[in-house]
């Protein structure tokens, strides 16, 4: 077991399994006195919780407080029994969405070279397809305990954060924006070279038919109408 630069306990060697923080990143010092809603966003350190983030992140990866409006993004759910069951669907507040559309999640073999993870690469195959209900969508890691709930569940992949980026649309455009990860989102065409320069969090972008949406070590993400059947 091993300490990331944020104070997790970890076993992984080279992202934090908590907030997926790089193990080598220097950790920010933690304030000796409460930080304003600004100077925590400038500091990383959550005056929620006190856990410490990247510096200028948008959400807390422990909690979940939200730097740029000093509220919780999503509301935890009352205290219940632990069960082993799936979360359920509800814990997405935003509208249902009335057209069909789906994400394709593939593990991406030219990503992980490119990131140079040193975690072993799954077997590259078919793609993972999930639906997609809401007209807000978060990717990120499952965490019970803090009520991380992503609707894209990439749990698999230590380098993605808890709250990576959410997915967002208006019924026919969709767009994309990095929620302050560790590791940066990312978002390149069908053709030509991978993409080098992460979006900037807290804007939103545009993806078209033919784009895709790169995160963590190896995950690609393509966004599109649901087939007959799917």
């Amino acid at each position: 077991m091993s300490t990331c630069p944020a104070g997790h306990e970890t076993t992984a060697t080279d992202y934090c399994d908590t907030c997926g923080i790089a193990m080598d990143a220097a950790a920010a010092p933690a304030p000796t006195e409460p930080a304003t809603t600004v100077e925590a966003a400038a500091s990383g350190t959550c005056p929620n919780c006190s856990a410490v983030n990247p510096a200028n992140a948008l959400f807390c990866e422990a909690c979940g407080y939200d730097f740029t409006t000093g509220s919780m993004p999503r509301p935890a759910a009352a205290p219940t029994t632990p069960t082993p069951a799936a979360p359920e669907a509800s814990a997405n507040p935003s509208p249902p969405l009335t057209e069909k559309w789906v994400a394709e999640i593939w593990i991406d073999p030219d990503w992980y070279v490119d990131q140079k993870s040193t975690d072993p690469l799954p077997s590259p195959g078919l793609p993972l397809v999930v639906p997609l209900k809401n007209t807000s969508i978060l990717i990120g890691r499952l965490s019970r305990s803090r009520n991380i709930t992503p609707d894209i569940d990439l749990s698999s992949d230590n380098g993605i954060s808890r709250r990576h980026a959410q997915l967002t649309t208006d019924g026919t455009r969709w767009f994309v924006e990095d929620l302050g990860s560790s590791n940066g989102t990312y978002v390149g065409g069908n053709v030509g070279g991978l993409p080098t320069t992460p979006l900037t969090p807290g804007q939103k972008q545009e993806i078209s038919d033919d784009d895709r949406i790169y995160v963590g070590a190896w995950t690609r993400i393509v966004v599109r109408r649901a087939a007959d059947g799917e």
